[in-house]
């Protein structure tokens, strides 16, 4: 099995090069290319005759090379030709520069080709194929691809992959649960989802490889849930009164945060530890519920730690939790990067002497020199941004605390339940009084200088505005493309205005000045890529502006819009987009009609499935490849009560039948879940 874990330029025909090219899909060793699924598959056998193909389209031929005929040479590429013929019909194979390919071919051979078919100027032509040879696998992978590297590169080395597995003992199931559920062997199931049998043997592959994926994913979790179920040395009273921070807040807390609250405080009275989610839509009020649990728990003599993922957040978090907190006598510090190295040595003295009673901070609360005198409550804010296997990091500073996790982005209760199946959740689906709704509009780039007029009177009265930089294509560079934006706008649509500049390459005391900037006004509109979606507070913001709206998922686009709205003023979100087709303009319809984040997540579930839920950012999630959630629920509930069969019999995974499975589990969560 070692072998399997080596670098992957150690496969023959790699090298460094290549092996660069592969660790930009995330690809580092063999183990990582055995898993690296098809997106889908070219089925060879739905071959047509070339009297019946569609000209102007995508067609299969088969086909047999008569001649290959000499290159030709224009303005700067080669162009190959061969004369082929399907029995009764001849066609030109074209190949524009490329002499490998057309290399490839051998005269008298029969290829089964997959390209588009045009008239040429004597004969019918079929452009740049991609091709097989009549006696290879006739369903072929199709691979999600990166510059430098082919499809033929990536099925030729993930064959000698599949080579070298078939010496091995390569399995990672026990024999009663494969046999339980009907599954074929693992080295069925990835022979077959990459070069399968027939479209039945890929069905097969694919549910096996999903099983494997879902098992791994509720065993890690249901095992860190267990883990928690020790008993806690921060067990509070019941009976504790905060009619006090109630009555000093400058609003009426609504319903749905007060149930919240009441859930923790049960929790934070049990002898079992807390660990719950507390989900709310953007704007409902997750601070002010987690400044009660932090009251409650000062009055009862211990402390609590928030842990935000940026500075600007841990900031906005220590302002709001100081308003709060500290006219009832509850001292609140701040504790982050960017502080200076005595301040840091004061702070964390009066942290461990349990002078502060509220740590709220960054990365900087979990380090090994940051000491508390009695922690018993630990709170982190966007957990998604985090990652599952940074959760206990911070909890391991007390004795085992209650944990709190906070998240602005609505998730369906199917997903939530899989990603976050090792807490329980207390949902807040209810907006706090006077919070204005944000008023949306879809439109295409031809409406784009009306929009910037919408914008300048908005800025002309006092107002500020995000601009959201379009999301680009991988190949381009995000930095060049914010920075071609600004430009544009510069001269343009925002001439004589201050604008400022926000991405991701800028470093966090950058970020940090722009964002001051922006917050004290000094800015007027901010032309930024997507580090605004999480929990900015500018009140005066009553305006976005979203570039190629379609390339956002719908929950996305509801998280950006929720940085306006946030004040007194009337607020807007503008969503441009060229995308004409009627998956986008029925997104496009539902975000404009709902602001209901729930709502949205479900829809965006429906539309772009599991796998692209968080886009691009899985956050240290345990990534869903494979499985599918609307698709397998039914697995799902059958894995469930797999996993409970599996605990009741061995709770540690200690017997030897279950030691490649704990291996995989532990793989997938990155650390060491099982204590």
């Amino acid at each position: 099995m070692n072998e399997l874990y080596k670098p992957i330029e150690f496969l023959k025909g790699i090298g460094k090069s290549r092996a660069e090219k592969y660790s930009k899909l995330g690809i580092n060793t063999l183990y990582e290319l055995l898993y690296y699924v098809p997106k889908n598959y070219l089925d060879f056998t739905n071959y047509v005759p070339i009297s019946s193909a569609v000209v102007g389209e995508y067609n299969i031929l088969k086909l047999k090379v008569i001649k290959k005929l000499a290159p030709v040479q224009a303005k700067g590429f080669m162009i190959y030709k061969a004369s082929a013929t399907d029995g009764n019909s001849s066609i030109t194979i074209v190949i524009y520069n490329n002499f490998y390919a057309f290399n490839a071919l051998s005269q008298n051979d029969t290829y089964y080709m997959y390209g588009k078919v045009n008239n040429g100027l004597y004969d019918t032509e079929i452009t740049s194929p991609q091709f097989i040879k009549s006696d290879d696998v006739l369903i072929q992978p199709v691979y999600r691809l990166t510059s430098g590297l082919t499809a033929n590169m990536i099925r030729t080395n993930i064959k000698q992959a599949l080579g070298i597995i078939k010496t091995l003992p390569f399995e990672t199931l026990p024999e009663y649960i494969i046999k339980e559920n009907n599954l074929c062997s693992l080295k069925y199931a990835l022979e077959n989802i990459h070069f399968p049998e027939d479209i039945q043997a890929s069905e097969k592959a694919r549910r096996r490889l999903a099983f494997d994926e879902i098992l791994m994913l509720q065993l890690g979790m249901a095992i860190m849930k267990s883990q928690n179920k020790k008993n806690t040395a921060n067990i509070m009273s019941i009976d504790t009164d905060i009619s006090e921070f109630y009555n000093n807040l400058p609003f009426e807390m609504t319903d749905a945060q007060k149930n919240a609250f009441n859930e923790i405080s049960k929790d934070l009275c049990g002898n079992i530890p807390m660990n719950r989610l507390l989900q709310g839509d953007v704007g409902s009020g997750k601070t002010a519920v987690a400044a009660a649990a932090c009251y409650f728990t000062a009055k009862n003599g211990y402390q609590s730690a928030l842990m935000a993922p940026t500075e600007i957040l841990a900031s906005q978090h220590y302002k709001t939790l100081s308003q709060f907190l500290e006219p009832l006598g509850v001292n609140v510090c701040l504790l982050t990067g960017s502080i200076t190295a005595k301040n840091k040595r004061e702070i964390k003295e009066r942290i461990k002497s349990g002078f502060f009673s509220v740590v709220v901070g960054t990365h900087a609360i979990i380090q090994r020199d940051t000491e508390y005198k009695s922690l018993a409550l630990v709170i982190t804010d966007e957990q998604h941004r985090f990652g599952v296997s940074q959760r206990s990091a911070l909890a391991e500073k007390g004795d085992f605390p209650h944990k709190l996790v906070m998240s602005a982005t609505p998730i369906p209760r199917t997903l939530a339940l899989i990603i976050y199946g090792d807490l329980d959740i207390s949902l807040m689906n209810q907006l706090p009084k006077g919070r204005k709704p944000v008023s949306t509009y879809a439109v295409t780039g031809k409406m784009r200088d009306r929009a910037f007029g919408f914008v300048r009177k908005a800025l002309d009265e006092g107002r500020q505005a995000y601009i959201v930089c379009p999301m680009i294509e991988e190949s381009e560079s995000d930095l060049n493309s914010v920075k071609s934006y600004y430009e544009l706008a510069e001269k343009n649509w925002l001439k004589n205005y201050s604008i400022g500049i926000l991405h991701g390459k800028m470093n966090p005391n950058e970020k940090e000045l722009v964002m001051n900037e922006f917050k004290q006004g000094n800015i007027q509109a901010l032309i930024c890529t997507t580090v605004v979606e999480v929990g900015v507070d500018v009140p005066n913001a009553s305006i976005i502006v979203i570039e190629n709206a379609d390339r956002f998922g719908l929950s996305q686009l509801h998280q950006l819009r929720g940085r306006v709205g946030r004040g007194q003023y009337e607020s807007s979100c503008i969503l441009i987009t060229d995308n004409t087709s009627d998956e986008c303009r029925e997104r496009m319809k539902i975000i404009s009609r709902t602001s209901d984040g729930f709502e949205i997540s479900e829809q965006d579930l429906k539309l772009r499935g599991p796998g692209d839920f968080f886009g691009n950012r899985q956050h240290g999630l345990p990534p869903l490849k494979i499985a599918d959630i609307n698709c397998d629920m039914d697995m799902m509930n059958t894995i469930k009560d797999t996993v409970d069969i599996i605990l009741k019999k061995d709770p540690r995974l200690e017997l030897p039948e279950h030691h490649c499975m704990k291996i995989e589990m532990l793989k997938l969560f990155d650390k060491e879940i099982i204590g």
